[in-house]
């Protein structure tokens, strides 16, 4: 193959994670820069260009390099624009696709992230050979991805499927999130989430915790789960909630595409157990009642970033996809 090789981003809201990846799947090699860093997006994509240059130079420069391909938060597949993304440092309209595409010399093809993991998970993961399953990614956001009939799910715009910015509490009382709307699952099932749970239950509640010995505002997901593993009551408390509502809202995700599977992603699911025993126990108490015990829950196959970078990378492998790269 004359180029052999295709840069595969994954941009989350606190990392953003590269990778060189050739035609059989395998990511050759890895680096990340901090997302939040960068408040200026040209500052971003100068340093994201340089840092994917040197990853690129060690694998025979950029004529070997077939095009970038990017997950990103918000990303519309049709236009190569991030659209008003809730959880990264840059509002408005973003020409993203463009702007790599001038700073690399290559075409450059984006998408969802949650889609970018999806087709990741579905060419080599734990989905491989299913036609009808949904992505679910836990970081600091909540997003998703719907494969039906082995092709991912866009609509009419480009932005099907945001799964996370669907209300699961609907009263005055619900959490403000990123989007600007209340009650998202985002706002209780992302990575933020966890976070936003323990702090309002450290500062609402008397119950002993770990948690207590940490500054109420600089608790994290990573304190409830470490608490959590050393037997913290109201750690595992926190998760039991976070997972139920999760899992009663994925019995909503279940009735509009009957998947085969839901594959979880992410960061969060390093909970393992405490987070997933939940989720299906609240997910089966809520589907109707024919898919009740039918529909898996799996956690991704791919260790880190991979089934985003994969995933990412395969839109500039396809030939047949529908968006154009930019050149």
């Amino acid at each position: 193959m004359e180029k052999p090789y295709v840069v595969g981003v994954d941009m989350g809201g606190t990392n953003t994670k590269f990778g060189i990846v050739d035609a059989r799947g395998h990511v050759l090699n890895s680096s990340s820069i901090k997302t939040q860093q960068y408040t200026d997006i040209n500052e971003y994509c100068d340093v994201l260009c340089s840092e994917m240059m040197k990853l690129v130079n060690v694998h025979g420069g950029i004529d070997l390099i077939r095009g970038v391909g990017a997950g990103a938060p918000n990303a519309n597949y049709y236009t190569g624009n991030i659209e008003n993304a809730a959880n990264l440092p840059w509002k408005g309209i973003v020409p993203f696709a463009q702007m790599i595409s001038d700073r690399m010399g290559v075409p450059c093809r984006i998408t969802n992230d949650a889609n970018a993991a999806a087709m990741g998970e579905m060419t080599y993961g734990v989905a491989k050979g299913m036609k009808n399953f949904i992505m679910i990614t836990l970081g600091t956001g909540v997003g998703s991805g719907i494969v039906i009939d082995g092709k991912v799910v866009y609509g009419h715009d480009g932005f099907a499927g945001e799964l996370g910015h669907t209300k699961i509490i609907r009263d005055a009382s619900a959490r403000l999130c990123g989007c600007g709307q209340k009650g998202c699952i985002e706002a209780y099932a992302s990575a933020n989430g966890v976070a936003r749970t323990a702090q309002e239950w450290v500062t609402t509640t008397d119950k002993p915790s770990l948690l207590r010995d940490i500054p109420t505002e600089s608790i994290t997901s990573k304190d409830v789960f470490d608490a959590a593993m050393k037997g913290d009551e109201m750690a595992r408390e926190i998760f039991d909630y976070t997972g139920t509502l999760l899992g009663q809202k994925l019995a909503d995700f279940i009735a509009f595409s009957a998947p085969e599977a839901i594959v979880l992603f992410g960061g969060l699911t390093k909970a393992g157990d405490i987070l997933l025993q939940p989720i299906v126990k609240a997910m089966n108490e809520n589907v109707v009642r024919f898919w009740k015990d039918k529909v898996r829950v799996l956690f991704s196959s791919l260790k880190d970033a991979d089934a985003a970078i994969l995933g990412a990378s395969a839109l500039v492998w396809d030939v047949d996809a529908q968006a154009p790269m930019t050149v």
